[in-house]
């Protein structure tokens, strides 16, 4: 936005919505970033058997090299806002690019599995940060006029890192090793280290504020036990166990003492007040039931691949590429139009297609044809692309500088817990409704191919009608997928159908340009 200066009156200008140079060098440093950090979930999760395998642990083990990444973020994103307003987004960004490299090459020389989920947490400390941070970085680079359209790139690769995760881990695993599942890291981090260095600003000034210590005692471990709760239901296929509802119901009692405490606090961790502007409360909300349903779906499609279909990880992940070509298409077109039009012109027909193309898999057989399911798919990330990055924008959008941090924390924070949540939920449907076959159930369940099961599971074979069964289950768990993205509607009818209009306040009068006449 250009504002002018003539007899003491100001003048809005006409908006900038086009990207410079320096903003898309920007966006470089912090996709590069988030690439690292969300493939990374993925790629792991498809190299579970093989940890099991080379380390000689059960499904219980390797899953903890998931479990403490996620609890370390957890640990680390209500830190976010703080240490950005303390040291500045510049060094938190590159102690976090260090963290997360070291952490890789360390998961990489790791001799049990108890040294590997060790540096996963150090990892996960670095991983925590680097998009909380780059979304501070580029939504104060490129100012509320251009929100949508830094958040469409920023939404390449969290759109399509759980598809490109398999299909790299799978080839890493069967061509190399798994060591290079994180050793792949390593180069991209130092290029993302060299190029930070160089093309990051310093902060214009940080504060001394103190740390609210009540606050991080309260979310930090509110949110990682919280987390650790309902991401142990997938192991133990069920909600009603104590190890999922003793922490889970102690995590849910801190972070609403937090939130109690925050409302009353003068400078508290993570500022709740944001949520009396309606529009970012009407996104949070939105957002909330798009990532429970978007995270829990994505869990469906290679299983359902690679358990009923029998293929390998690596044509899986081929498989599911249709889904990133359609976001891939609408995307940037969406994201640099819901700056001049406004966001719910794009999320609510985003929805649509969504459920057109993910309406198709509740339909699933034993032999679908993948001419219909890649079509499908191609559908849904077409929806995916109008709908995901366009809620953030929405969030964001109507923030000041002194808010951003704050309000890129707690889309963080959301997106973590919504993510978790649904993939727990997802996990415990598909696997009470598999319960009838174990061998099934650890085939499907374990994203394991026939071919990599015991000798003795493989000289067992299977009726086509299991297989039929089976395929039924994931179509009715896919039905509840549906139906989230079905209410999502709701919420989302309530935002804003024009253009948002920028937050210029006192504070932000010093950094807008000034047109001499």
């Amino acid at each position: 936005m250009s504002v002018s200066s003539t007899g003491g009156h100001l003048h809005e200008g006409p908006p900038d919505t086009k990207l410079d140079r320096h903003v898309l060098m920007i966006a470089g440093v912090v996709v590069l970033g988030a690439i690292m950090s969300i493939l990374d979930v993925t790629v792991v999760a498809v190299a579970q058997n093989t940890f099991q395998q080379e380390f000689g642990t059960d499904a219980a083990g390797a899953a903890w090299t998931a479990t403490g990444y996620t609890l370390a973020l957890a640990a680390v994103i209500p830190l976010s806002s703080w240490a950005a307003a303390r040291f500045g987004t510049k060094k938190v960004y590159l102690t976090s690019l260090v963290l997360f490299v070291l952490g890789s090459a360390l998961c990489a020389l790791a001799w049990n599995i108890g040294s590997l989920v060790a540096f996963r947490v150090i990892q996960g400390l670095g991983g925590g940060l680097l998009m909380p941070i780059g979304m501070m970085i580029l939504t104060k680079a490129a100012g509320p006029e251009r929100i949508g359209s830094v958040m469409a790139v920023l939404g390449i690769p969290m759109l399509l890192g759980p598809i490109g995760g398999p299909i790299l881990g799978g080839f890493l695993i069967e061509t190399t090793s798994w060591h290079w599942v994180f050793l792949i890291n390593v180069p991209i981090g130092i290029v993302a280290l060299v190029y930070s260095w160089f093309v990051l600003r310093d902060d214009e000034e940080t504060t001394k504020a103190s740390i609210d210590i009540v606050g991080l005692l309260l979310l930090s471990p509110g949110l990682a036990l919280f987390l650790f709760g309902i991401s142990s239901s997938a192991e133990h296929r069920t909600f009603l166990t104590p190890t999922v509802l003793i922490p889970a119901i102690i995590g849910a009692i801190l972070i609403v003492a937090f939130i109690w405490h925050a409302l009353r606090a003068k400078n508290p961790l993570l500022d709740l007040r944001l949520f009396r502007n309606r529009t970012l409360s009407i996104s949070v909300v939105t957002m909330t039931l798009f990532m429970i349903a978007f995270f829990g779906a994505s869990l469906l499609f290679p299983q359902y691949f690679i358990g009923v279909r029998g293929e390998s990880t690596l044509t899986a992940g081929l498989l599911l590429a249709p889904q990133g070509l359609g976001a891939m298409l609408t995307m940037p077109i969406a994201g640099k139009l819901t700056d001049k039009m406004g966001p719910g012109k794009f999320v609510l027909p985003g929805i649509v297609l969504i459920l057109l193309g993910m309406g198709v898999f509740i339909f699933l057989g034993a032999d679908t044809s993948y001419w219909i399911l890649c079509s499908a798919l191609f559908v849904q990330g077409l929806g995916m692309g109008m709908t995901m990055m366009p809620i953030m924008s929405a969030a964001l959008a109507t923030l000041n500088n002194k808010q951003v941090p704050d309000g890129s924390t707690l889309v963080n924070v959301v997106q973590q817990t919504a993510s978790s949540i649904g993939t727990a939920v997802i996990s415990v449907v598909l696997a009470s409704g598999l319960a009838g076959s174990m061998q099934a159930g650890l085939a499907i369940a374990s994203n394991t191919a026939p071919d990599k099961l015991p000798p003795e599971m493989q000289n067992a074979p299977l009726p086509q009608s299991f297989f039929e069964s089976a395929a039924e289950i994931f179509g009715s768990t896919f039905l509840v997928a549906v139906i989230l993205i079905a209410l999502t509607f709701i919420p989302a009818f309530f935002l804003p159908r024009k253009k948002i209009q920028s937050p210029l306040v006192e504070e932000d009068m010093d950094r807008a340009p000034i047109i001499m006449h």
